[in-house]
């Protein structure tokens, strides 16, 4: 790939007709209901934009049909028909497409960086002390095959150590500060979009950081939103506005930090989760614009294609990302 192809999110470069409906209100078009599953303590910049009233005027509705575990069971739900909108690393993301499934993702749904990024924390006095500590040591993730998975088995592949050295074991959000507080692990990991869970575990005392995704990875999406292509065919203008108000919402907040907090705390309530974790909420972590460039994608399908998952350029960013597979006439 030419050093100079920069990707940019379906928020930054819709084309044609898509143009022209986010421009303004919506002239005439087909309502259209978008199924989606929640993460437990955070929120989407989708879920941001419908609750800021983002969507109105472009006949689009937000339905949440429940919670998912990780992004792997986001991602059978959407191909499965379940839900129209999913959400999962980027490396699953890839994998799930690789495997035959007509997804496009439609834009990073969260990024990793100096701010935001997933951090894996010990108990005081654990021996653990950096990546090459962790080899057989037991690690709480919120569910396997997605950003923490990866991430680690990353970590441990720059350290020179087997991919598979660490135990991994499914911990949802919730459980994780009194699984480690217990001793049933030996290491939390909490993910970029489980601020609200680490900001109470840090709170609380008694932990420490061994090491973190940026660590690893950089600055890069963590993960993408993801929609069927069938209903990018099937209703272009509305994909291209809810990409393009969800783009709109991230960058709400990150303008107004302390705003945002406020709106997430009200939408805990909703769900009867507690509201005074919004209170930890770092943001999504993502580019002005939501935008998307080339490494994002591209680091991903390298590390997949050297593992061996991924047939060599069987998969390009160019692919996967929406603008460059929706078609849009």
């Amino acid at each position: 790939m030419a050093s100079s192809f920069h990707l940019r999110a379906a928020a930054a470069l819709l084309i044609g007709a898509s143009l022209t409906a986010v421009a303004g209100p919506a002239l005439a078009q087909e309502p259209v209901t978008l199924r989606y599953l929640a993460s437990r303590g955070s929120i989407s910049p989708h879920e941001l934009a419908d609750e800021l009233g983002y969507y109105k005027d472009f006949g689009i509705k937000l339905e949440d049909v429940g919670y998912a575990a990780g992004g792997p069971e986001s991602l059978f739900a959407l191909a499965s028909g379940s839900v129209d909108i999913g959400s999962a690393a980027t490396a699953a993301v890839i994998n799930s497409i690789a495997g035959g499934n007509d997804f496009v993702a439609a834009y990073p749904s969260n990024g990793i960086n100096d701010e935001v990024k997933s951090t894996f924390y010990v108990l005081d006095g654990s021996p653990i002390h950096s990546v090459a500590d962790i080899q057989g040591k037991t690690i709480a993730v919120n569910t396997l095959g997605a950003h923490l998975d990866y991430a680690i088995r990353e970590a441990l592949h720059k350290a020179g150590l087997p991919q598979n050295a660490a135990n991994l074991v499914v911990v949802p959000g919730p459980q994780l500060e009194p699984t480690l507080r217990s001793g049933q692990v030996d290491i939390a990991a909490l993910g970029y979009w489980q601020a609200t869970f680490e900001g109470m575990l840090v709170k609380n005392g008694g932990v420490k950081p061994v090491f973190n995704d940026t660590d690893v990875l950089g600055d890069i999406a963590g993960g993408y939103t993801v929609v069927r292509r069938d209903f990018v065919n099937s209703h272009p203008d509305a994909a291209a506005n809810f990409v393009k108000q969800a783009a709109r919402a991230a960058d709400w907040s990150r303008e107004h930090p302390d705003d945002a907090r406020k709106v997430l705390a009200g939408i805990l309530e909703k769900r009867g989760e507690n509201p005074e974790l919004a209170q930890f909420w770092k943001g999504f972590g993502l580019r002005p614009g939501a935008v998307s460039n080339e490494n994002d994608l591209g680091f991903w399908i390298g590390v997949l294609e050297r593992e061996g998952s991924l047939p060599k350029d069987k998969l390009k960013p160019a692919d996967i990302l929406f603008q460059a597979s929706a078609k849009v006439n």
